[in-house]
């Protein structure tokens, strides 16, 4: 793992608690963008040293709605900057971690990502985010 990369942070609807983030923290929104594979609206806020990604469910049956009706609104998960995501799923199988994703998938903003499973990581959802394949601009 190379460094946090982003906190994301599952919201029943970004447009009610965007104010939160520009207008009382005092935070810039970084960009807005659509998410269909993982079906969700992300809201990406520049934290400073890090950056913090606002998930907002499309439909009922995305796993972040799911979160949301069981835990309430609040982080979601942590994710890791890595190179060579291919690799280090092997590695971290290798090791006895569950991945919910084996193979990468498409994430927000074009990185390749996968999930680690709760039960392997003591409870914490922890991603993968290889973003190798962007500009830097776009990272």
């Amino acid at each position: 793992m190379n460094r946090v990369d982003h906190i994301g942070i599952a919201v029943s609807s970004i447009e009610h608690v965007l104010p939160f983030y520009e207008q009382t923290l005092g935070l810039k929104l970084l960009r807005l963008e659509e998410v269909a594979s993982q079906g969700v609206k992300v809201a990406f806020i520049d934290g400073g040293n890090i950056k913090l990604e606002l998930l907002e469910p499309l439909h009922k049956e995305s796993p972040v709605a799911k979160f949301i009706e069981k835990r309430g609104e609040g982080i979601h998960h942590v994710a890791f900057g890595v190179k060579g995501i291919e690799e280090r799923i092997s590695e971290l199988r290798d090791k006895g971690v569950n991945m919910i994703n084996e193979t990468p998938k498409q994430g927000a903003g074009g990185a390749m990502v996968a999930f680690m499973h709760p039960k392997s990581s003591h409870g914490v959802l922890y991603e993968l985010c290889d973003k190798s394949n962007i500009k830097e601009d776009q990272a």
